[in-house]
Order: structure tokens, then sequence, then C-alpha cells
């Protein structure tokens, strides 16, 4: 009888080749670069702690849609409502707290309505995020048309609610708090905020089993349903999931711009798509990670913050991360293709 000796070391490849097939290495040169050039080219005004601070504020709202975009595109979904259910959620928030207070004006309510006003934001997003996944995952409708359609119909319905005007009435208390309020003076609240849940939701992507039946799902559905992955009620939970993170950033939103700005996020699904992507996550399912999106989130917004400064016309900037998001497609291609033919 043969035996197979099982005792055999398996073959490891060289620290630098796997950091060299990493795309999060790529795309981490390649923010690393922006990051040079403009330093470079403008160091009084480019490379400053309120150029930085300002660009981590302008980024964390996105930075929190987009790691809910992660969860969806790994499982090879895709949402196009989050910019709308952001939208919805600040101003469902924002209605419920001036309802709440006296003369319909909430610039000086408390921390109770405060308080109600984003449970309603969360619950508002969530709502949301549930419609899309019962209908992606149960009515085994394309994501691409249920979101879009969910896009609009957001929008619609955030619209109906203050007669197509923003509501500015938003709470002192939640401006100087969360809008501009600071840890130890230097970092921006918002943008602890955003960190905390990144760091969360990363965690929750890379070291829980519900990590491990997204990347399943997105990798094979039919496979991970064969294994006993309940594919249908995961699917719904993670748009449910997105809904949740677009709840709370509608919230960020309006606590920073202390107004519901219905027509400031109308390209945000597209911008938390672009980031997702250049970081690094397939659209085709299966592979990502949330460091990948977050370096992906910043290219944009280092290139705008730079254009800005040395005076190039703002036009520039979208066809410089249309082409890095081209790129980032590309590559994503090339390496599926090298590694079927192993």
């Amino acid at each position: 009888m043969t035996t197979v000796d099982t005792s055999a070391p398996v073959e490891r490849r060289p620290l630098s080749a796997r950091l060299l097939s990493a795309n999060t290495f790529w795309i981490a040169l390649v923010l690393l670069a922006l990051i040079v050039v403009f330093s470079a080219m403008a160091p009084d005004s480019f490379l400053t702690f309120f150029n930085f601070q300002q660009l981590f504020i302008e980024t964390s709202v996105l930075l929190v849609i987009a790691v809910g975009m992660t969860f969806v595109i790994i499982t090879g979904g895709i949402d196009l409502s989050v910019g709308s259910v952001l939208i919805f959620a600040g101003m469902i928030s924002a209605k419920t707290m001036e309802w709440m207070s006296p003369n319909q004006d909430a610039s000086n309510a408390g921390w109770g309505v405060i308080l109600v006003g984003l449970v309603v934001a969360i619950a508002g997003g969530s709502v949301w995020g549930l419609i899309n996944g019962l209908l992606v995952a149960r009515a085994n409708i394309p994501p691409l048309i249920v979101t879009l359609g969910t896009l609009g119909a957001a929008l619609g319905v955030a619209s109906l609610l203050n007669d197509g005007t923003n509501v500015r009435t938003v709470p002192l208390e939640l401006r100087d708090s969360l809008g501009f309020g600071t840890l130890e003076g230097n970092i921006p609240n918002l943008v602890v905020v955003a960190v905390v849940i990144t760091v969360i939701f990363g965690l929750v992507l890379h070291t829980t089993r519900f990590g491990r039946y997204t990347f399943a799902i997105g990798s094979n559905a039919e496979a991970a349903r064969r294994s006993g992955i309940g594919v249908t009620r995961h699917l719904t939970n993670v748009y449910l999931l997105t809904g949740f993170l677009a709840g709370i950033a509608g919230f960020m939103s309006l606590a920073y711009f202390q107004s519901t700005t219905i027509s400031g996020h109308t390209t945000d699904n597209l911008n938390a798509i672009a980031g997702v992507v250049m970081g690094g996550t397939s659209l085709f399912g299966g592979i990502g990670t949330i460091l990948g999106t977050v370096i992906g989130v910043f290219i944009p917004a280092v290139l705008q913050k730079g254009f800005n400064i040395i005076g190039v016309q703002p036009y520039w900037q979208q066809i410089a991360v249309g082409a890095v998001l081209v790129a980032a497609v590309w590559f994503d291609q090339q390496r599926r293709r090298s590694q079927n033919k192993r």
C-alpha cells in the first residue's frame, strides 16, 4: 500500500512576492506618490496640519458608506442607492428633530431630541437597506436594477418630506459636538466616528464568520449554499448593513453641513464605488479589504485637494480618477486571468 507523506512543508511564497501581488500595496504606492508630488509642488499649502485635518473631515462621510459598499461588492453585488439613502436618513432625522421642538425650530434642541434624531436616521437608512436586500436576495432581482430603483425612490421621498427644500434648523449642540467638535483639540470628532466604524467593520469583515460568509458568497454563491451557508439571509443582512451605515453617514453629514444638503450627495454612490474598486475590491466578488477601501477613498480626495491648491481645473481630477479606476479594474482582470491559467 502506498502512503502519502503529509509531513512535507507547504511551499510559501516570499513576503516580497506576496506584497508585490497585492492590490493594496500598489494602490498605497499611488496614494503615497500623489502626496509626495503635491507636497513638493506646494509644500507651504499642501503639507500642513490644517490641510490634512480638513482632508480627513471631508472624507469621513464618504468613508462610512464606502465601508458598507465594500461588503456589497465583495458579495458580487452593487448598491447605487447609498447616496440617496444618506440624504433620506438626514432628512427624516432633521424633520423628526423639528417636529419634537417648539415652533418646529430644532436649533436649541437638547441631547434627548438629538439622540432620537440619530435613531431615526439609522432606522431610516436600515429600512432602505432591508428593502434592497429582500428584493435582491429573495426576489432575485439584479442588484443593479433594485438599487437604481431605490436610488430614485429614496431621493424622491426625501424631497417630498420638505417640499424639495433643505432643512436648516439643525441643533447647535449637534453642530458643536459632532460636526465641529474635536478630541483633545486636534482630532475632529467626525473623523473619530469614521475611524471607529472603519475599524469595527474591518474586524467584522476579516475576523468573523459574517466576513467569511461574505467572501464565500462572492467567490461562489452556489458552493456557499451547498456548504450550508444561508446565502439569502446573508445577502439580505449585507444590504441591511449598507443601509445602516448610510443612515449613520446621513446623520454625520447633517451635523457637519448643518443642513440636509439634498443636492450635495447625488454622486456619493459613484464615489464610494470608485473608492472601493480602486482600493482593490473586485467587482467580480470574493476579493477585498477595508484597508484597501480606506486608501481608495483617499485617492480622489487627495487629488481634489491637491489640484485646488496648485490651481488646476477640477475637471482634471475627474479624468485622473477615471483613469485610476479603469486601471484598477484592468489589473483585477489580469490577475484573475493569470490565476485561471495556473
